[in-house]
């Protein structure tokens, strides 16, 4: 399966940077579901409310999905890949 790979940088409620990044489907072209998928991320976080649209939130690269993150696709529609400051 081909993704999408969304680079993400929100400013957390304590003023801490959380980056991410959002993993979808090829064919999904709509950047406002893809900030849909990170709000929802963002609310099980406890960081809902917080900013999150195209100046935080850009393109960066296509490549295949590994095992896990297709799985959670394949439930979900979207994976998160934490990188840093995702803990809450």
């Amino acid at each position: 399966m081909q993704v999408a790979v969304w680079d993400t940088y929100v400013t957390k409620k304590d003023g801490t940077v959380m980056h991410f990044d959002i993993i979808a489907p090829t064919v999904v072209k709509d950047a406002k579901q893809i900030y849909s998928y990170g709000r929802e991320y963002l609310t099980t976080k406890n960081e809902q409310g917080q900013p999150l649209d195209v100046k935080e939130c850009k393109f960066c690269h296509i490549e295949t999905a590994n095992t896990q993150w297709e799985s959670e696709i394949k439930q979900k529609g979207y994976f998160i890949y934490e990188m840093e400051n995702c803990d809450n």
